[in-house]
């Protein structure tokens, strides 16, 4: 049973073991709250949405993110030097980017996919570069976590499995940077402001979801990005669910959990792939089609005959 005494010791390991990664994450905090305030204060908008929208959804994911991943690498035994140093490029890109996104939103500049002016561009290219180390020193966690020995099979893949889905969702985000057939005739005239976007089907900045501001009347690839991304906190949750519940339900043996966690996976890939498949055919999330809610019917019927079978 996990008690005040041991989570405390728990969350000292963390913060001891990886500093970097636990201070962007203190930092990410503080920001969102300042963000949230520039919300409130600064009434500009770009591309149809509030100014400090940005790095407030940013500032809260790379809070989660760095945090969890200073968490994973107190289970890493052999490689920690090498974990340390990748942990430390992923804090330090992390950090580079957040800069370079709030200083566009202080401007009140659109912070992707803007080549309007020199500054602007190169300020796109560097961003380009932080992103890429990111990834990066993430998959060398990945490949360092894969050797680590965790000691219950059902962890072991939640967390192997939680960083390879979250590469994936980190890759297709280049899918944004993609120029649409507008951009590419504009690039072909010589015009170049805008390469790269949100949306398909409709142009970046129309009616959006609340906080999300995810499209409304098109698909938007920010919702694969996003899904893919949060794998990493998703599935070790589900492992962690499991586990509590283990003590409850004897009969749900690691075996049982392992082959939960497996199956909890399949399903999160098979709807990162439909979010995905939704959003380049330009269908909103919020009205899906036939063909996509014949799919995510599918999905879910794989997930009760999954369950019962791994709980057999």
């Amino acid at each position: 049973m996990t008690t005040p005494t041991t989570l405390n010791a728990s969350v000292a390991r963390v913060v001891r073991r990886h500093r970097p990664l636990m201070a962007l994450s203190a930092a990410m905090a503080a920001l969102a709250v300042a963000c949230a305030a520039g919300l409130l204060l600064d009434d500009r908008t770009v591309v149809g949405a509030p100014v400090w929208l940005k790095p407030f959804k940013f500032s809260l994911s790379l809070m989660v993110y760095s945090g969890t991943l200073a968490w994973m690498i107190t289970l890493i035994d052999r490689g920690r030097r090498l974990a340390h140093r990748a942990g430390t490029l992923v804090a330090v890109s992390a950090a580079g980017e957040m800069l370079l996104i709030v200083g566009q939103a202080a401007r009140g500049r659109p912070s992707h996919f803007n080549t309007t002016t020199p500054l602007d561009d190169a300020i796109l290219q560097a961003m380009g570069g932080t992103i890429t180390l990111l990834w990066a020193g993430t998959l060398v966690l990945g490949v360092l976590l894969f050797r680590a020995a965790i000691a219950d099979r059902a962890n072991r893949w939640a967390v192997r499995l939680g960083v390879v889905l979250s590469l994936v969702g980190m890759s297709l985000g280049g899918l944004m940077v993609l120029p649409n057939a507008e951009q590419r005739r504009a690039l072909e005239a010589g015009v170049d402001t805008v390469v790269g976007a949100h949306s398909v089907g409709v142009a970046d900045g129309g009616p959006g979801m609340p906080l999300t501001g995810w499209s409304t009347t098109g698909g938007d690839l920010r919702i694969p990005h996003f899904v893919g991304l949060h794998a990493l906190q998703v599935l070790p949750l589900l492992a962690l669910l499991l586990a509590v519940l283990a003590h409850r339900y004897p009969r749900l043996t690691e075996r049982r959990r392992t082959g939960l966690v497996l199956l909890g996976a399949a399903l999160f890939t098979g709807l990162l792939a439909l979010v995905t498949w939704q959003a380049l055919r330009g269908e909103p999330l919020v009205h899906p089609g036939a063909a996509t809610l014949a799919a995510a019917g599918l999905l879910a019927a794989a997930g009760v005959a999954g369950t019962a079978a791994a709980l057999r």
